[in-house]
């Protein structure tokens, strides 16, 4: 009942609203009346337009004949800026980008009141007439410059039709790296009624909004002419194209060496990586990838690893590695652990997306994540997204596994079954907000069908199913574009509150995190410096539950913050770009209650169920053992192969960890890890903890 009411709050201002939509004015229209300011713009658009072009000597010589589309944008300043353009010619391509920006500003467009940027596009038909100017009189041109207000979804498929790459026309994700997702961000934020929270997003989304192929083609080395210089400078290593099909295989690898002040001599990593891409049709796509690796990390990663504890090792193996999953021995103190991913993806129709695998996904639009994290070994999912007018709808189910030695039955891991809705809505240009609901049930219940309702409330499910038959969470999104270079985040995760207590903090029950957070591009007006700023605090207790099973968790980490619960975390990025290069920092601080022994949970694992607390009340962030973890990250990469994102590296990271009281096995310590080497970046892996 509680969150309709907040439903129906969250809606009834925004179907209030009048919904008034303006087209940015020439000076010279501003004399017309509101019927014919539209035919006003469009001519004057034209004519300004054409009045600075000229065809490149390039499509002359070439003998270039057919039709472009020029997809532009006038910005909220009133700015004409061009957004894609559907040729090969880079020539062509500064062109007309050059003619945009000399035209005039406008009277920016109008939504509602509000300035927001409006998207176009323009056909130009070759060859030209006219001294090098294309005429007006061809019938492509007398087509009115098309608004994709009322048709965006054309326009997209239009951009998406004209890719030169198949993967950019597909339905395959863009591997989730935050660094990568930068420009990505920037770009999808700029446009209006876009929806960036949920990850990874997939190369058709992203290329109605970024020129993929130019991104693709800048970093491309046309002088090289050996099979071994182009598969390692241009191409995939092998690269399949017929009628309907295609498929691309890559054998990449991610081999880094490294010195760190404690724990072993050196330490290393040493994966091998079998990548496969294809797609049948144009709404049918699969991706299968294989890692096979052993490594040896710093020594605060491998005391990770190794930890023993009841609540963190899984059975049947020697230790767990970050975000990958159960590891084996490998020679006295290194790790072997083999992973695999792979989904389906189909698409039918403009509205809807399906896809079946084995991976990760990410609510959110910050570093971190209380709702959904990418930190934890890959899952089974499957995923709905359904894709319409200001609304952005995902159901995602998961099947979990709880790998702990205590919850083995009959020699297997126990399962696991969790089921998330969310849903994100485009109040304005500028506001976005987002409604969030999970629930985790047990895999000797067997899976209720009823989770796989995608309109109804899971809690209501989880009520009928019996008392503590499973653990429900509910949780909240928004953004805000304060400019178009500077957006503001936030999240709230609720676990459990207590409106009778409501005031004290200190109760057990009033379980929840919150996050906010900034993200500054461009910053300082410098092109590629990014700047960003992120807080997150977890209550105590949050996320865990009465059966340890029913927490929200898997493979022995949360599916939360990596931190878990009963902390406060602050943490600072920035990134530069320029040419292949990229260097970025990043530098944390926070503070984390973790438990003096297994007996007691002081709410920070949330492997311990919580009917084992400390205490009703008085319950303060950071009690028990409390550390203070700073955390400082310099990476710097060299860009070898754009099409597989294969990239040379180095990096420093420096951790901190200082306990208030130091046991046998709870030390501080100081931690100083060198590395260097060669590797794509398929994923994010996080090793700030």
């Amino acid at each position: 009942m509680k969150k309709n009411i907040l439903l129906v709050s969250l809606f009834l201002p925004f179907l209030l609203m009048g919904q008034v939509e303006k087209l940015p004015v020439f000076k010279s229209c501003t004399t017309q009346d509101s019927l014919s300011l539209e035919d006003c713009f469009y001519a004057e658009t034209k004519k300004a337009f054409f009045k600075e072009f000229k065809t490149p000597s390039v499509l002359t010589t070439d003998r270039f004949t057919g039709a472009v589309t020029a997809t532009f944008v006038v910005t909220t300043e009133g700015k004409f800026r061009l957004i894609y353009l559907n040729s090969p010619y880079i020539e062509l391509k500064e062109e007309v980008e050059r003619s945009f920006l000399r035209m005039e500003s406008v009277a920016p467009a109008m939504y509602n009141n509000n300035k927001v940027e409006m998207r176009f596009q323009l056909p130009l038909q070759f060859p030209t007439e006219n001294g090098g100017k294309i005429s007006e009189s061809k019938k492509a041109v007398e087509s009115k410059i098309k608004q994709p207000k009322s048709d965006l979804r054309k326009v997209i498929a239009q951009a998406r039709d004209a890719s030169e790459y198949n993967e950019h026309r597909s339905q395959l994700n863009i591997p989730f790296n935050h660094i990568k997702y930068i420009d990505y961000d920037y770009q999808l934020n700029k446009a209006s009624e876009t929806h960036t929270a949920f990850k990874p997003y997939t190369y058709s989304f992203v290329n109605a909004y970024v020129d993929l192929d130019q991104e693709k083609q800048k970093f491309l080395k046309p002088n090289k002419k050996t099979w071994l210089g182009k598969k390692l400078w241009n191409e995939h290593l092998l690269s399949i194209e017929g009628d309907g099909y295609w498929l691309n295989m890559d054998v990449l690898a991610d081999i880094q060496l490294g010195k760190a002040n404690r724990g072993s001599t050196f330490t290393y990593n040493n994966t091998r990586v079998l990548t496969v891409n294809g797609g049948l049709g144009d709404k049918f796509s699969f991706s299968t990838t294989y890692y096979e690796s052993q490594g040896r990390f710093a020594g605060y990663i491998n005391d990770y690893i190794s930890n023993r504890s009841d609540t963190f090792k899984p059975a049947f193996s020697e230790g767990l590695v970050p975000g990958r999953g159960k590891a084996k021995g490998f020679g006295s103190d290194a790790y072997d652990y083999p992973v695999a991913e792979g989904y389906l993806a189909y698409t039918p129709n403009k509205f809807l997306q399906f896809q079946f695998g084995n991976g990760k996904n990410f609510i959110g639009d910050g570093y971190r994540s209380l709702l959904l994290s990418d930190a934890t070994a890959p899952m089974t999912y499957f995923k709905m997204n359904f894709s319409i007018w200001k609304f952005n709808y995902t159901n995602l189910w998961l099947w979990g596994t709880d790998v702990r030695a205590p919850v083995v039955v009959n020699n297997e891991h126990a399962r696991k079954y969790v089921a998330i809705h969310y849903l994100s809505i485009n109040i304005t240009d500028r506001l976005n907000l987002g409604l969030f609901e999970t629930a985790v049930s047990k895999g000797d219940q067997g899976f209720d069908v009823g989770y796989l309702n995608p309109v109804i409330f899971y809690r209501s499910i989880e009520f009928n199913r019996g008392e503590d038959s499973g653990n429900a969470m509910i949780g909240l999104t928004a953004k805000y574009k304060l400019k178009e270079n500077i957006h503001l985040y936030s999240q709230l995760i609720v676990d459990e509150f207590s409106f009778g207590k409501i005031s004290d903090l200190g109760y057990w029950g009033n379980k929840f995190g919150v996050q906010l957070g900034a993200k500054y591009f461009n910053a300082f007006d410098v092109d590629d410096l990014y700047l960003q700023a992120e807080f997150n605090t977890v209550r105590p207790y949050t996320y865990a539950h009465k059966d340890p099973v029913l927490n929200y968790a898997n493979y022995s980490q949360p599916l939360g913050h990596s931190w878990g619960a009963n902390f406060w975390e602050a943490l600072v990025i920035a990134n530069y770009k320029f040419d292949r290069w990229t260097t970025s920092a990043k530098f944390i601080l926070g503070q984390k209650g973790f438990d003096p022994d297994d007996t007691i949970s002081y709410g920070g694992d949330v492997y311990k169920s919580y009917d084992t607390r400390r205490g009703d009340n008085n319950n303060e962030l950071g009690q028990g053992n409390k550390a203070t973890i700073f955390i400082a990250d310099l990476q710097a990469r060299y860009l070898l192969n754009p099409s597989n994102n294969l990239s040379l590296f180095t990096g420093l990271t420096i951790r901190k960890f200082s306990a208030e009281t130091t046991t046998p096995n709870f030390e501080s310590s100081n931690d100083v890890w060198f590395t260097l080497g060669i590797k794509a970046d398929l994923f994010n892996w996080y090793f700030d903890f």
